[in-house]
């Protein structure tokens, strides 16, 4: 206490601000101490003296400390909220120190943390009646362009944003509104209109459902819109310090993955169209630059504009800018990375101009214009590399001879990056035109084998990466066969990759691996030592050795191991001039995702793709495989939680496969089990299941449920019901749970940062496409329960008949096809345990078969025909009989443009003459049905239609006999290529049916 004392009173007087800061946190690890031995003593009565004192230095030293204080041991404050907060209410008014007012913000962030909103509503309300006044700090910082204090203040803001949402909820929409005309605002600095950018990024993504309640998704798209004006002279995507424009591409890219396409696609479509026509370039580019930032959050919605959006990029890219070309270039890019199948059919039209700009470009390099013509070459090639894979093999052959030659052409190229991305460019058409390639293989191979052992430069390292990443879609365009000479050498390089200290070819001989593992199979068994060792060393790695920066007044610690928050760490040089006093702040961002995990990440998902295609070769490293990849599922990453889960779902997967392939019987539905896992699998799927539903209940991050959805649901239906059974007993209650929290909207990934369950108040209707994911691939869970369970399905319907058929009638057609499908497959798989549901079931399909959307009516008509075929409910399903064929009619009669609805309704009638046949008029319906044979797109539903063409014939029906001429062209269709038509009981009884049919001609 004495020492404390002493350095407290010469702190005070103390003129140098790192050595007040130094000093105070000397205090504050006394303080600590203090406490510990009960000696809290009077240090709180000298902070209050020094926070209100006349003298402005020593206001600075208490509330400094306190803040401190508050930093470490901010529980003790808790049971005198209201003292501090009548403290902190003058303080961060200070009419003389603007040190005073952003100490006292800093401190009001910590004292935040011991807030109960629910319990202590004195202390919400003040810490409420702060806000304006903090909001008044950061405009006078940024008034007196004070660039380190309007850091601090707006990083207090971010802060806040991470905690209990009713700390902000009452000033939310001002808050948003301050930001929004700050980032707009031309006339102040650029970087506090950056960090103003940066809060509306952080708020869209913490407070999602909050910014949509408040409907200003369209002004913050327009808004950033007409910031991406001011791009100039830059790139997007350079890797320079952000600006306003990068950063308002930024804020497009969140909105559109956070909220639904009416508040942000839709306005920005209205938006672009004066924008791509306008004069000034400047806007012409930041129209196309807008849209490509939005696809990757709405692909489904902007998949179906793209008839309106696609002159517009054609247009664009003969722009007489080349910065607007470039920036059309991107866009194509863009577009095709998340629309591939859509954007593929446009090849026509789209390859031609992307040739056009690259040949252009490519005879302008030396003149005055050189540095953007090369830009142009480059964005070409990413433009194709992304496009063509989008195509058919036959589609992309074409191709071939007019593409390769140009881009191999750049192989010599000095320029680095144009190098890569012509090789890139090559790897994309060779996995897009599979054998068509061949002729350029070996040229190809020549060509790109001097860069695979390059490494004297990062530039060369970068190379060699993508010169891998070619060879890997190579390989499985020619086959393992044509590949053959070149797989060791490759291999040996990607080993020895790994020890280059270059993050990226590390990556790139992961991914290089998985390649190998698909095209060999088995035989990359001889691969397998290296490659697993690799593999686990890389999950293995040690991420509590970070690199920290620091600023120059902490130079003598270069070199050294510290040891911050509990993590031993190395301390690097500081890149930047950063002041002393903000050091403390630039430590507490070390828990930011590292490259080692990212990493791990790759590396996980390849040794899922390893383990499933070298299968039984594979067993010697399983278990110690999952004994590194199970507690990593708890990895404070997410992108390593949910590729661990992923992996250790599909390793259960492999392991069923390879034991049925050992003889045991194939999986049957329901509980108890009628068929028992081997012990191995019993012990695996316990752990995975129990890992699983851990992460699963707590989850926030919405791509990692995504990804337990489809991992559980895959699992569910290749494997069955033994994984519901766990040590703990029937894991079924739990995953209802968690289905049921989803498909309300309940889930904790579904919820804002700091609300707590239904605290803000009703679920919005609308979802942002990665949002309705989450339900999608619940919905596909629950049927795959189903499967797994059978009939005993039919109890836990009640559960969920609710929430699906709420979604059977919404407004947003992707609901209602997705809900309808649901409807089918549970139907289906719970057979007979339909029966009681038969009513209300038969009601919302058959109301579906008139909904204007193709995908929902052929989804109804699956259901309807399922029902129908299952249900025991005959009296109500007959009577419903008439209606369901009045509603078919005009499907079977019409222009026959949509193939599924044609499908659907085929198996549909199919279903309904098998189950009922006296009470279906089959010489009117059968010829009509023979029409739309054979199927063309759901080759599911022949099982049910060939089903009952079977049937017919052995009932002896006159109509189907009469209809003979026309089967026998059908069947032999069916019974030829490809394999995938009919499933092979099926096709046996049909091959049996036309051998009669033949031996009676």
């Amino acid at each position: 206490p004495q020492i404390r004392n002493q350095l407290l009173q010469s702190t005070l007087n103390e003129e140098n601000t790192l050595v007040r800061h130094s000093s105070a946190r000397v205090i504050t690890a006394i303080a600590k101490i203090d406490l510990e031995d009960g000696e809290w003593a009077d240090l709180p009565g000298y902070l209050q003296q020094a926070a209100t004192s006349p003298t402005v230095r020593h206001r600075e030293v208490g509330v400094y400390i306190i803040y401190t204080l508050l930093e470490t041991m901010s529980d003790m404050f808790s049971d005198n909220l209201s003292a501090m907060f009548t403290l902190f209410g003058k303080t961060i008014q200070d009419p003389e120190s603007v040190e005073v007012r952003i100490n006292t913000m800093l401190a009001l962030s910590e004292l935040a943390m011991v807030v109960d909103t629910d319990e202590d509503v004195q202390s919400l309300k003040a810490f409420q009646n702060a806000i304006p006044h903090m909001v008044t700090v950061l405009k006078q910082t940024i008034e007196a362009e004070d660039e380190a204090h309007t850091v601090q203040a707006f990083e207090v803001f971010q802060k806040l944003l991470g905690y209990d949402a009713a700390l902000l909820n009452r000033h939310f929409g001002d808050l948003m509104q301050f930001m929004i005309d700050m980032a707009s605002n031309t006339d102040i600095d650029e970087a506090a209109r950056t960090q103003a950018l940066l809060f509306l990024m952080q708020a869209v993504r913490c407070r999602k459902l909050k910014v949509q309640g408040l409907r200003i998704g369209e002004q913050l798209t327009i808004k950033a819109l007409k910031i991406v004006t001011e791009m100039g002279d830059m790139s997007s995507d350079d890797d320079e310090d952000a600006t306003p424009a990068r950063s308002a591409l930024g804020l497009l890219d969140i909105l559109s993955g956070s909220l639904p396409p009416s508040q942000v696609v839709v306005p920005l479509l209205k938006a672009i169209g004066p924008y791509v026509t306008n004069q000034n370039p400047e806007f012409r580019r930041a129209g196309i630059l807008a849209l490509g930032m939005c696809v990757e959050g709405a692909p489904d919605f902007i998949a179906t504009q793209l008839k309106e959006i696609l002159p517009m990029v054609l247009h664009l890219l003969e722009d007489p800018d080349v910065r607007v070309r470039s920036a059309a270039l991107n866009g194509v890019a863009r577009l095709s990375d998340d629309l591939a199948e859509d954007m593929g059919k446009e090849h026509a039209r789209l390859i031609p101009a992307l040739v056009k700009n690259y040949d252009m470009a490519l005879g302008n390099l030396q003149g005055p214009h050189g540095e953007e013509s090369l830009g142009i070459v480059k964005a070409s090639c990413m433009a194709v590399d992304s496009l063509i894979e989008g195509l058919d093999p036959e589609d992309a052959a074409r191709y071939v001879q007019e593409l390769v030659p140009r881009f191999s052409h750049l192989f010599e190229h000095p320029d680095f990056k144009i190098k890569a991305a012509a090789v890139g460019a090559v790897g994309s058409i060779a996995s897009a035109c599979e054998g068509a390639f061949m002729p350029y293989f070996a040229a190809t191979m020549q060509a790109l084998g001097p860069y695979i052992p390059i490494k004297d430069s990062k530039d060369e390292l970068d190379l060699r990466g993508a010169v891998c990443d070619t060879m890997g879609k190579i390989a499985p365009a020619v086959g393992a066969v044509a590949f053959e000479p070149y797989v060791r050498p490759l291999m040996e390089a990607s080993e020895e990759a790994l020890h280059l200290d270059h993050p990226r070819l590390r990556e790139t001989s992961y991914i290089l691996w998985s390649t190998m593992a698909k095209v060999y199979e088995e035989h990359f068994a001889p691969y397998l030592d290296g490659v697993v060792k690799g593999l686990h060393e890389c999950l293995q790695q040690d991420e509590t050795k970070l690199d920290v920066e620091l600023a120059e007044e902490a130079k003598q610690l270069l070199g050294q191991d510290v040891v911050i928050a509990g993590q031993k760490m190395k301390v690097a040089d500081a890149e930047n001039d950063i002041d002393g006093e903000d050091d403390e702040d630039d430590w507490d961002d070390l828990g930011a995702i590292t490259d080692v995990a990212m990493e791990k990440e790759i590396a996980i998902e390849v040794v899922g793709d390893v383990l499933t295609h070298s299968r039984g070769k594979f067993l010697p490293y399983f278990q110690k495989t999952v004994e590194i990849i199970l507690p990593l599922v708890e990895h404070q990453y997410e992108g390593v939680r949910k590729s661990a889960i992923g992996t250790l779902w599909r390793g259960y997967a492999c392991l069923w496969s390879l034991a049925e392939g050992n003889g045991m019987e194939k999986w049957k539905p329901g509980i108890p089990l009628q068929v028992q896992p081997t012990e191995d699998l019993a012990k695996l799927g316990n752990l995975v299941m129990t890992a699983t539903l851990a992460v699963w209940q707590e989850e926030t991050d919405r791509g990692t449920v995504t990804d337990i959805n489809r991992s559980l649901a895959a699992t569910l239906k290749l494997c069955g019901p033994a994984i519901l059974i766990t040590e703990n007993g029937i894991a079924v209650p739990e995953i209802t749970n968690q289905l049921l929290s989803i498909l309300t909207k309940r889930h904790p990934c579904q919820q804002d940062l700091g609300e707590e369950d239904g605290e803000d108040g009703d679920v919005p209707e609308e979802s942002s496409e990665y949002d309705w994911l989450i339900i999608e691939t619940a919905m596909d869970t629950v049927t795959c329960l189903a499967a797994a369970l059978g009939e005993s399905f039919g109890e836990l319907w009640k559960v969920f008949e609710k929430p699906v058929l709420k979604y059977a009638s919404s407004q947003e057609r992707y609901e209602r096809s997705s809900a309808v499908g649901t409807i089918a497959e549970c139907a289906g798989n719970m057979g007979s345990a339909v029966t009681p549901y038969t009513a209300g079931l038969l009601k919302v399909a058959i109301h579906r078969l008139g909904d204007e959307d193709p995908e929902t009516k052929s989804n109804a008509a699956y259901a309807t025909g399922l029902i129908c075929e299952k249900s025991t409910a005959d009296a109500i399903v007959l009577k419903n009989y008439n209606t369901i064929f009045a509603k078919l009619e005009p499907v079977i009669t019409g222009d026959r443009k949509e193939a599924r609805l044609l499908d659907n309704s085929a198996g549909c009638v199919s279903r309904m003459i098998a189950r009922h046949p006296d009470h279906v008029p089959i010489a009117e319906v059968l010829p009509r049905l023979v029409d739309l044979l054979p199927l063309k797109e759901d080759w599911e539903e022949n099982e049910a239609v060939f089903r009952m063409i079977v049937g017919l014939y052995q009932r002896g029906d006159k109509t189907v006999q009469a209809l003979t001429g026309r089967l026998l062209p059908v069947f032999e269709k069916v019974l030829g290529p490809p394999e995938e038509q009919l499933s092979d009981e099926t096709r046996g009884l049909v091959g049996e049916l036309v051998t009669y049919l033949q031996s009676k001609q």
